[in-house]
C-alpha cells in the first residue's frame, strides 16, 4: 500500500505530465508494491485537484472490457475513469494539434443517465435509469509511458487506472435511441481512418452486453462510496481495438441506423 504522500506525488506528476504534454515513467516500477486500490486512490487525488481547479465531472468511462485487452494486461476485470467537462467534443470536431500526447480512438456505446445508480444493481435497473443510448468515440491518451524504455517492461493495470484509465476525451454522436428498443449486443460500427476501414465490431464484444459494464461500474463505485448520477454520460467500453491517431487523422464511425460520429486531429 502507498502512503498518502506517495499517492499525492503520483497524482501531481500525472497532472503535470498532462499539462506539459509529456509522459512520465511507469508508476508500477516506481512503486512495485502498489495495489489496484492505490491506483484508484491516485485517480481520485487527481479528481480532487481538478474539481478544485474548476473542472466538472460529466460521467465515467469503463475500459478493458474485452478479453483481448484484459489478457494483454494479465487481468480479468474492467477498469474505470472519470469524464470531465473539458473532455467533451461534438461529432465532427477538430482536435487542436498538441492537445494530446499519443491519441488513439475507440468506438463505444454511450449511456445517458436519467437516474442515479449505486451498488448491486440489475440489468433492468440499468435500463430503467438510462435516458437514451448514443454512438460515441473515446479518445485515449497516456500520461504514463506504455513501455519502460530501459527494460522494455510494459505498463500494468495499476499504471492505466492511476492515469484515469487512459481517458482523454469523448466524442458524442447526435443520435439517441431507447436502450430497450435496440439490441445493443448487435449494435456495432464500421470505423474508418482517413476513409480506410480500420476496424469493425459489435457491442457483444463488451462483456457480451454493454449493459453488463454499467452493472459492473455501479458495483465498483459503490465499493468506493460513489454512485452514477442522473445526467451523467457513461462510456460502456470499446468493441474495437484502439486506432492510433497521429496529426492529420480523420476518424468516422458508422453505426448504421444507430448513427454516425466523427472527429479529426490537426
Amino acid at each position: 500500500m502507498l502512503t498518502e504522500a506517495e499517492i499525492g506525488q503520483a497524482a501531481e506528476d500525472l497532472l503535470e505530465a498532462e499539462a506539459a504534454g509529456r509522459q512520465i515513467g511507469l508508476l508500477s516500477l516506481r512503486y512495485p508494491g502498489m495495489t489496484l486500490d492505490d491506483a484508484y486512490a491516485i485517480q481520485a487525488a487527481q479528481r480532487v485537484r481538478k474539481l478544485a481547479a474548476g473542472r466538472r465531472v460529466i460521467g465515467w468511462k469503463i475500459g478493458l472490457t474485452s478479453r483481448v485487452m484484459q489478457a494483454s494486461l494479465g487481468i480479468e476485470t474492467p477498469d474505470s475513469g472519470v469524464l470531465y467537462d473539458d473532455m467533451l467534443f461534438s461529432s465532427g470536431a477538430q482536435v487542436p494539434a498538441g492537445r494530446f500526447i499519443q491519441p488513439r480512438v475507440e468506438a463505444e456505446i454511450a449511456f445517458l443517465m436519467k437516474a442515479p445508480l449505486a451498488g448491486e444493481v440489475t440489468r433492468d435497473q440499468v435500463l430503467d435509469a438510462t435516458e437514451a443510448v448514443a454512438p460515441a468515440l473515446e479518445i485515449l491518451d497516456t500520461r504514463v509511458q506504455r513501455k519502460d524504455p530501459a527494460t522494455g517492461t510494459p505498463r500494468r493495470i495499476f499504471d492505466t487506472v492511476a492515469d484515469n484509465a487512459a481517458n482523454a476525451g469523448i466524442v458524442l454522436g447526435g443520435h439517441r435511441a431507447d436502450p430497450r428498443a435496440v439490441d445493443l449486443r448487435w449494435t456495432g460500427a464500421i470505423v474508418k481512418a482517413n476513409g480506410v476501414v480500420e476496424a469493425t465490431g459489435l457491442g457483444a464484444a463488451v462483456l457480451d452486453d454493454p449493459v453488463t459494464g454499467i452493472v459492473w461500474l455501479a458495483r465498483r463505485m459503490g465499493q468506493y462510496g460513489q454512485r452514477i448520477e442522473s445526467g451523467q454520460v457513461i462510456l460502456s467500453g470499446s468493441f474495437i481495438a484502439p486506432i492510433e491517431c497521429p496529426p492529420g487523422t480523420g476518424i468516422e464511425a458508422d453505426f448504421g441506423a444507430f448513427g454516425l460520429v466523427a472527429v479529426g486531429f490537426d
